[in-house]
């Protein structure tokens, strides 16, 4: 083999080493702190922090070291889909955010961000939906935000504000079947 080949074959194989080194999380034991920059940049507000923690969600045994707590209820006994918009996912990360920031013992501190980036994946979630039904949807992530901000779960939903959102939603569709 000649020494360039030789050369771009292991500079190849030493990038490719890197980058798998440096994207893979550790297998060795976890400090405190490592174990609390992941749990902190997997909990904040933004589309890229729900992105990361659900790759996390979905490669979990890459990240057995950090023993993080992925159980979760989901919407606890509120509907996971009200009206069929789907908060299950949003309702599992501010599982993961409440359950293991009350393990590391920093949960009080750190709640008001918790609620807040739940609200920013429900409206999230929200974006997804029809123009013409997602005021009913925001409406409802703004009854779910204020029931985990308030209650601390989203047990305290109430039928009352998912018929609310229903009317919402049933208003909009008419209009939009009138205007058609």
């Amino acid at each position: 083999m000649s020494r360039r080949l030789a050369t771009v074959l292991t500079a190849g194989t030493f990038a490719l080493l890197t980058a798998l080194g440096v994207a893979a999380p550790a297998q060795a034991a976890v400090s405190r702190d490592q174990k609390l920059s992941v749990l902190s940049s997997w909990t904040q507000t933004s589309a890229a922090s729900y992105n990361a923690w659900n790759a996390g969600r979905l490669n979990k045994a890459a990240w057995s070291a950090y023993a993080f707590d992925w159980s979760t209820d989901y919407c606890s006994s509120s509907p996971d889909n009200p009206l069929g918009f789907n908060f299950s996912l949003s309702c599992h990360r501010h599982d993961f955010g409440y359950r293991n920031h009350k393990a590391m013992g920093i949960f009080p501190a750190n709640k008001s961000r918790l609620d807040s980036a739940f609200y920013e994946d429900l409206k999230r979630v929200c974006a997804t939906y029809n123009v013409v039904v997602r005021p009913a949807c925001y409406s409802l992530a703004w009854t779910y935000y204020e029931a985990v901000s308030i209650f601390g779960s989203v047990a305290a939903v109430k039928q009352t504000d998912i018929d609310r959102a229903a009317r919402i939603k049933a208003d909009a569709e008419r209009r939009a079947a009138a205007r058609s």
